[in-house]
Formats: structure tokens, sequence, C-alpha cells
């Protein structure tokens, strides 16, 4: 399908772009780092504030694909973590994985993709899935948070981890977001203007980044990266078929739009969420690329088969 192509394409492009220059010095060393300050404290959580104070709660409502697309993260998530974890023994590194499987580029995939092969009905599954995807980004930063201060007491466990929480700004624009959208109130033109400059430098300034990055890192990227990438190509969107179809008897388009969002590839949060940690972020560099790439061929199929069915 040559749309799918058309919009898989810029994603992977642009990770070339960032490879392309890091390789031939274009951008130095420190380039990678100072575009994920960028993006994490800034024209990320523009993006998603942006996104969330522009949805309505009555479009968000739709139980059924809800438990659906909750059910198939949720499921994946849990399944890849206790894997890397007993691997591992590390639950920081778990919980990346976890995230790396289960969270699909809903936002610049998932809605172009939904509209251009459901036509304007698939933009509301498209906007619901992109804040399930927050509900998975706030459950891995809990248990990173716990990972990370394993060593201290349960109250300061607890008290950090909520501290953490109320101050990372990948969570707390999307809920301002939600909370402005609840109001009458209008944001300040010129503001509202400044906000859509930030978010849209997100998207680009991520995926260069993580092209830099590989660039960095790509002799010693971990084998972890196949096994997830699997997981969230065909073993989410299997569990995705399964909840919808034979147990929950979706109507056709939101039984497609629920498999076509678990199929998408990972997105950059959780390379950008590694980055706010200053954590390890090989792994989820390879899985946002391999996953891209082998999207192109397992979306392509699905939409064969969902258009003969």
């Amino acid at each position: 399908m040559f749309y799918v192509f058309n919009v898989v394409f810029p994603v992977f492009a642009l990770i070339l772009i960032g490879f392309i220059c890091g390789r031939t010095g274009k951008l130095g060393q420190s380039a990678s780092i100072e575009l994920n300050r960028f993006v994490v404290w800034l024209a990320l959580p523009a993006q998603l504030f942006h996104f969330a104070s522009s949805s309505s709660w009555q479009t968000l409502w739709q139980p059924g694909f809800i438990t659906a697309f909750f059910l198939s993260c949720l499921t994946v998530f849990i399944l890849v973590l206790i894997v890397s974890w007993v691997r591992n023994r590390d639950l920081v590194a778990a919980s990346f994985s976890g995230l790396s499987a289960s969270y699909s580029n809903t936002g610049y995939m998932g809605i172009p993709l939904c509209v251009l092969a459901l036509g304007q009905d698939g933009l509301a599954p498209a906007i619901i899935s992109t804040f399930i995807v927050f509900v998975m980004f706030a459950i891995a930063t809990v248990l990173i948070e716990t990972g990370i201060q394993s060593h201290k007491k349960s109250h300061e466990i607890v008290w950090n981890v909520l501290k953490s929480l109320c101050t990372n700004p990948l969570l707390l624009a999307p809920v301002a977001g939600l909370l402005w959208s609840s109001t009458d109130l209008v944001l300040y033109d010129p503001l509202e203007q400044v906000i859509s400059f930030l978010a849209a430098a997100a998207t680009p300034c991520a995926l260069v980044s993580i092209g830099l990055f590989l660039m960095q890192k790509e002799k010693s990227a971990p084998q972890e990266a196949w096994g997830v990438s699997f997981a969230k190509l065909i073993l989410q969107p299997l569990v995705a078929w399964l909840i919808a179809g034979p147990i929950l008897d979706l109507p056709a388009l939101w039984l497609s739009a629920v498999v076509m969002l678990a199929a998408l590839p990972t997105g950059t949060g959780p390379f950008m969420l590694a980055q706010y940690y200053n954590a390890d972020g090989r792994m989820i560099s390879r899985v946002v690329l391999l996953t891209t790439i082998g999207s192109l061929l397992t979306l392509s199929l699905f939409l064969w088969w969902s258009r003969g069915v």
C-alpha cells in the first residue's frame, strides 16, 4: 500500500538524516543530548498539551475500544517486562523494554493512517489511542522510579515517585491539556502560536536525535531489540484482535482501528523518557528503527487483509 509507505517513509527519512549528519560531522557529538533536552523540556510537552487541549471528553469515551486497546498494550507491556526482568533483574531496564513493546506511534503515524484507511471516522479511535499510550507512559514512569529508588524505604519510594510524576513535563503536559479542554477558556492567540511552533518541532527533532544516537551506538545495540520489535509488530496486534473481535465483538470500523493502531511501530516517547532519566537508549532507538521499517510490511499486509474481509 503506497499510503502506508507515504506515512512511514518520513519517520525513517528523519532518522536517516540524523544518522548521516552525525556520520559526516555536520552535527557534533553533543547534538543528540541537546536536541533531547529541547524535546523533553519544551517541544514534546507543548505537543502533548496542544493535542490534549484540542480534544473533547465526549469524543474519547468509547468503552469497548478503550478496553481492547488498553488491554493489548498492558498485556504486551507486562509480558515483555517480566521476560526482561527475569533475564536481567533490572526493573528500570525491564520497564523501558515493556514500554518500547507497547508504545504505538499513534500521534505521528496513527492519526494520518487511520484517516487514510478508514476516512474521517478513523480520527476518533486514533485520538483515543494517543491518550491510552499516555497512560502506559505513566505506568512505566512509576515502575522506573520504583526501580531507581529501590534502595530506599517504602515511604520514601512512594514520596519520590509522586514527586517525580508531579514534576515530569511529559506527564504534566497532557494532564494540563485535558483539564484545559474541560473549560470554556480560549488560549491567548500569540501564546497558542508559540505552543504550536514548539509542538511542530517535537517529532522531527526527536527522530533526528534518534538517528544521531544510532550513529554513536550502532555497534553495541542489544539483541533484545529484535524480541521487543516482534512483540510490538506481531504480538500486540494479535492480542488487540483477539480482545476486540472474538471477545468484545466490536463493529468493523473499531475492530480495524484497534488492530491497526496496535500494529504501529514504537513511537519516540520511550526514547525521550530514557533521555529524561539519563538511561541507556540503545535498545529503544533500535526498536524504533526496526519497528518503523518492519511496519511497512506488517501494516500493508493488515490493510490488504482487512479490505478482503
